[in-house]
């Protein structure tokens, strides 16, 4: 079927905010890093009995760390007194409006799950709000698009690797292939069902993207691959985006793969996303939605043990320890193609 052009709406252009109090909050950290530094290198200066010139060192340290503090603390404060109040206005400016149509389309991420996907893809097809499947298989080496196609989807081959591109394939694919008015995008993997479409369904009328959240212990099953690092990187990453967007929601779940979002959001979306992003992708999904306007609302969502072998970030926590500091770098500096 023919592409569909993807819409750039006017809509997806908004006021610029600006995130003092998340550059604040930074300058603070700092400020208080700097401070800590300075009494333990205090304490070894001490017990050493280090003369100059390491007491002048020592002094500067400390007293200089209240420059960054104080910084911080003002822009911190100036945010919450000045600005805040009209980001919270603007952000409830434009109500969205009802989803007309509750049949959704979802897109699968495939690599190498040739022992999951025909189960994901018998789940999502048994539910009755579900009227498309797609599998978008980012380069398998084994048999995961024949066991996609035998289980019904349609099954589609994006040739670039990474996580990024196999998303942006699979959100083009749902808009030309489909004429869904709701998209949810999920992993191939079984950590994630489809009755958990029920709690997103109930929350799309409030929003323009309803993200999944993982944290929430009662919902997780005792083993899965999200360690206990994982888990609290993901919420201090999550409310790093809170910061940043500080008036626009609350996030706890910045890596979570389950999430579902209105047609026209993603045709505002596409021009603004990088697919050269891979594993850290779906932190700057979020961030680009928040910036350019979108309504997010997170939910408690069930997290499974996965079938087979991870592939993305969760492999170990060295891994996941990189690509959680891109997603740091990414929200502070800005977001460019990885290389991993």
């Amino acid at each position: 079927m023919a592409s569909k052009p993807i819409a750039a709406d006017s809509a997806a252009v908004r006021h610029r905010e600006f995130p003092l109090f998340f550059f604040g909050t930074l300058l603070l950290t700092a400020g208080l890093g700097i401070y800590f530094t300075g009494i333990f290198f205090s304490v070894f200066r001490l017990l050493l009995r280090l003369g100059e010139p390491f007491r002048t060192w020592n002094e500067y340290l400390v007293w200089y760390s209240g420059v960054p503090c104080t910084f911080g603390l003002a822009l911190m404060l100036s945010d919450l007194a000045f600005l805040l109040p009209g980001k919270r206005r603007r952000s409830r400016r434009e109500e969205p409006q009802p989803v007309t149509s509750r049949q959704v389309a979802v897109v699968l991420t495939a690599y190498n799950d040739e022992l999951s996907i025909a189960a994901a893809v018998a789940d999502f097809r048994g539910h009755p709000a579900v009227g498309w499947v797609i599998v978008v298989d980012n380069n398998s080496r084994d048999g995961t698009s024949e066991a996609a196609r035998n289980a019904g989807a349609i099954v589609v081959l994006e040739t670039r690797p990474g996580y990024g591109r196999c998303v942006y394939r699979c959100f083009k694919e749902a808009l030309a292939d489909t004429d869904a008015e709701l998209i949810a995008l999920c992993e191939g993997d079984m950590t994630f069902r489809s009755k958990d479409l029920e709690k997103l369904l109930a929350y799309i009328d409030h929003a323009d993207i309803v993200n999944g959240t993982r944290i929430v212990e009662q919902l997780r099953e005792y083993s899965t691959q999200l360690s206990t690092f994982m888990y609290y990187g993901n919420f201090f990453v999550g409310k790093l985006l809170e910061l940043k967007h500080l008036g626009r929601g609350t996030f706890t779940d910045v890596g979570t793969t389950y999430k579902l979002v209105r047609r026209r959001s993603i045709e505002r979306l596409l021009p603004a996303l990088n697919p050269g992003i891979n594993l850290e992708f779906n932190a700057h999904f979020l961030d680009m939605a928040l910036a350019t306007g979108e309504r997010v609302v997170e939910c408690p969502i069930t997290f499974h043990a996965r079938v087979g072998v991870s592939k993305g970030g969760n492999v170990n926590d060295l891994r996941a320890l990189k690509v959680g500091l891109r997603m740091i770098a990414g929200l502070c500096f800005g977001w460019q193609k990885s290389h991993e």
